[in-house]
Formats: C-alpha cells, structure tokens, sequence
C-alpha cells in the first residue's frame, strides 16, 4: 500500500513537473537548431529528452552573474544538453540531485587558487574557469562556452573542435562526484565494471598525457591530461558531440562509454 502511494505521489508530481515547466515548440525547435548535436537521436530519445529537460528545469534554480540576463532559451539550453549524459542511465536526473543551483556567467571567470606542490611549498595564483562543478554546488558555466559548444561556435571548427561542450563536461564531473569521490571514474556497480573501467581509462589517459608531455598534437583537448578526473569529462565531451573523432582516436573509451551511458552516438551522428 505505502509503495502504490509513493508511486502515485512521484507520478502526481512528474505531471505537475511536465505542465508548468512544458517547453513551447519553437523555444525547443530553436534549441534544437542551436546545438545540432542534441537532435542527432532518435525521435523516441528526442522525446524523452524534451520531458527530461522541463523535469530538471522544475528541479534546478537558475540564477546569473556579471549583469547577465537570464531567459528561457537559455536555460532550456543548458538543461537540455545537461539531460544527455543521463538519458539512459539508471536513475536518469537522480544522478544531479547533490545540488540545486546552476549559475551562468557572461564569460569566462578568474579564480584565486592555493595550491601545495610535491615539497609541500603553497603556491597562490588565478585561475580561468568557463565552468565548475563542486560538491554541492552551485555550478558554474560561462555562457560564452556554452554558445560555443553550439551551432555558432563550429561555423569553422576543426573536428577536434566540435568535441568542445562546457555544459556535458561540468555535468560529468557531477556524475563522477556522486559516489564521494572525484577520480574519473563513476559509481559502478561492480568490481568487474571497475576494474575494466580502470585498466581502459588509465592506459588511455597515460598515452593521452604522454603525447602532451611531449608537445605532440593531439586530437582530444590537452587539457585532459590534467588528470584522470579531467580525463573522464573530457571525453565525455567527444562521445556525444564528436563520436566519431573519439571511435576512432579511442576505441576502448568509447565502447567503455557507450556501455556505461547505454547509448552510441555514432549511430546517429552526422
């Protein structure tokens, strides 16, 4: 009796959810256009996707920074691309209930930092963020990155260039925080899953930084090499905007993704 009435209560309160935050169909049509990416799925995820994307909107406070003027498109932006990491995972926007607030910046924002190196010495200095994701929030996103992780920023992009996406990258860090601890590695259920998650992003990530400390040319952004817990959403970046890039670049991190996110964007992709 007590598990029907909760069912019914959730039931009641996604409805409610999907009427008062419900997405007209022009402000979605114009998502859509914005981050072509986004419609490259099936009609059935696109769907689900929309519904997705008015539940975190009735689940998140958006609020702005630095004079900028929020408005709807551009929340429904950052939902929706915030939806694709956990369109399939079980659990779906559970995986983002560790915090509350979503904070957009006109730009890119500098940070104070402290930092101790390997002789225990502290080290202070700025730091340029176009987003953030910390436990318990709020997080951050330029939304100068968020539009070029749209239509506008790939006019005359390279294909390394359109596996950029500020919002999936923040998010992902969300996802790796939620088991307590941020190590590139999101909770998994198993010790197989582990393990396998493991040796395949640990031998990538070492060949990944072995060819930046080398000051190689690199396919995937440089900037994955800071660690594996960078490593992890970076190429999360490229497994939904640039799928084919990371395949071929990273076969064994994209079959490890595509398992773990129970979707293939390259089936799809363009």
């Amino acid at each position: 009796m007590l598990r029907r009435w909760q069912q019914a209560w959730r039931d009641w309160r996604r409805r409610r959810a999907l009427e008062a935050r419900a997405i007209p169909d022009a402000l979605w049509l114009e998502t859509l256009r914005g981050w072509p990416f986004l419609r490259h799925r099936p009609l059935e995820d696109l769907l689900k996707l929309r519904e997705m994307t008015s539940l975190l909107l009735d689940r998140k406070e958006f609020s702005t920074a630095g004079g900028l003027v929020l408005d709807d498109a551009m929340a429904v932006a950052v939902a929706a691309q915030a939806c694709v990491p956990v369109l399939h995972l079980p659990g779906e926007l559970d995986w983002y209930d560790g915090f509350v607030g979503i904070v957009l910046h006109p730009s890119e924002v500098v940070v104070p930092r402290q930092w101790h190196d390997e002789d225990g010495v502290v080290h202070s200095g700025d730091e340029v963020l176009a987003g953030e994701a910390i436990e318990g929030g709020p997080l951050m996103l330029s939304w100068q990155d968020v539009r070029l992780g749209g239509r506008e920023g790939h006019d005359d992009g390279t294909d390394a260039d359109l596996a950029y996406n500020v919002v999936i990258h923040e998010f992902v860090h969300v996802i790796d925080m939620r088991d307590g601890a941020v190590d590139g590695m999101p909770a998994l259920p198993t010790r197989a899953q582990r393990e396998r998650w493991q040796a395949v992003m640990g031998e990538a990530f070492a060949r990944h930084a072995a060819e930046v400390d080398a000051d190689r040319p690199t396919w995937l952004d440089p900037y994955a090499a800071q660690g594996l817990e960078e490593f992890f959403p970076v190429a999360a970046e490229a497994f939904f905007v640039a799928p084919h890039g990371l395949a071929l670049e990273f076969p064994e991190v994209y079959a490890l993704m595509r398992d773990f996110f129970h979707q293939d964007p390259r089936l799809h992709a363009r």
